[in-house]
């Protein structure tokens, strides 16, 4: 506001009230108190469970702390800290994408080329996690986006040599080791810091369409002749062993019946050895043994009388009587007794 005076001159009270003494000195001390205790802030950080923590002393890499917890490092700006998911397993998908929960098909990625000139439809996901800091920090601008594009040649590149035949079919736990050991050699190369874990396919088919139904149908005809041929197998495997079982018993009885038979054989030719050897020193008496043997087997309850009738006497030899004498004695007691 102006004021005029007395004199004609006017005077100017909008100026400013002078500060108390010491006020610019604590304005300044304060300052310096808060510098120093946001540099105070800067000076602790912590380290989740999963996670590992780049040190930059200058905007420069000095150190990865692997350890979690709190931690004391140099105040901002001389030391900053990134942290990185490095103990997390990592998901890329190929082929296709998963938003809030539902899958979106990108065919761009999944439409390639096979080795007999077809094309094929190959959904997949890569699982990997940071294995070096450093390497992953600065040596790719955007490793992610690396690894994916990395992971697209690697498998184009395998079904570029593969026939869509046996990539519909029976190849595709072959196509995984090929693109998975291609993938990891890529990151080995460029020395990315990402360790790829594992490469699975979820889909490898034909296009949409009346193409995929006709190599469904082949497919499906396929499938249907392994099974077949898996059940002749189990069958062949089911009757051999007992068909074996049943030769074998079969050549054992058959053996057992030589070894039976052979020995009969050479004792009956013992025996007949020794009977010619009594028939040469007695042949009448042995040729009438072997008469009455033989009578005895095949007429065991007949009684058998001797008689000589070249004289006038009849020659009687009782030999029933003889050969059983306690018949004979019981016919006599039987006589004394009447």
């Amino acid at each position: 506001m102006e004021v005029i005076n007395g004199e004609g001159k006017s005077t100017n009270n909008s100026q400013l009230p002078p500060l108390p003494p010491g006020t610019v000195k604590k304005v300044v001390v304060g300052i310096i108190i808060l510098l120093v205790g946001l540099a105070g802030i800067t000076m602790f950080y912590t380290v989740e469970e999963q996670e590992h923590a780049a040190i930059l002393t200058f905007g420069k890499y000095t150190d990865t702390v692997v350890e979690s917890g709190l931690h004391f490092k140099a105040p901002y700006p001389i030391q900053q800290v990134v942290k990185l998911p490095a103990k997390r397993t990592q998901q890329i998908y190929i082929g296709y994408d998963v938003i809030n929960g539902q899958t979106v098909a990108k065919e761009e990625e999944a439409l390639m080329i096979t080795g007999d000139e077809n094309i094929v439809s190959a959904d997949a996901v890569v699982e990997w996690r940071i294995s070096n800091v450093r390497d992953y920090l600065y040596n790719i601008e955007n490793p992610e986006e690396f690894l994916k594009n990395s992971a697209i040649a690697s498998i184009r590149s395998v079904m570029g040599s593969t026939n869509l035949d046996f990539a519909i079919t029976e190849g595709k736990t072959q196509i995984q080791s090929d693109v998975y050991e291609k993938l990891i050699k890529l990151q080995e190369i460029y020395a990315t810091g990402i360790q790829v874990m594992d490469i699975k396919f979820q889909d490898i088919e034909p296009p949409e369409g009346e193409v995929q139904a006709a190599f469904k149908a082949v497919t499906d005809a396929r499938e249907e002749k392994n099974t077949k041929i898996n059940n002749a197998q189990e069958y062949m495997n089911d009757r051999l062993p007992k068909a074996r079982g049943e030769a074998q018993a079969l050549i054992e009885n058959a053996e057992a019946e030589k070894k039976s038979r052979v020995l009969n054989a050479q004792g009956d030719v013992e025996k007949f050895n020794a009977i010619y050897t009594e028939y040469a020193k007695s042949p009448t008496i042995t040729e009438n043994r072997l008469v009455i043997e033989t009578l005895e087997k095949i007429l065991p309850n007949a009684k058998v009388v001797v008689t000589d009738d070249s004289g006038d006497t009849v020659k009687y030899l009782p030999l029933n009587e003889l050969m059983n004498p306690k018949s004979t004695n019981k016919s006599s007691q039987g006589g004394e007794g009447q």
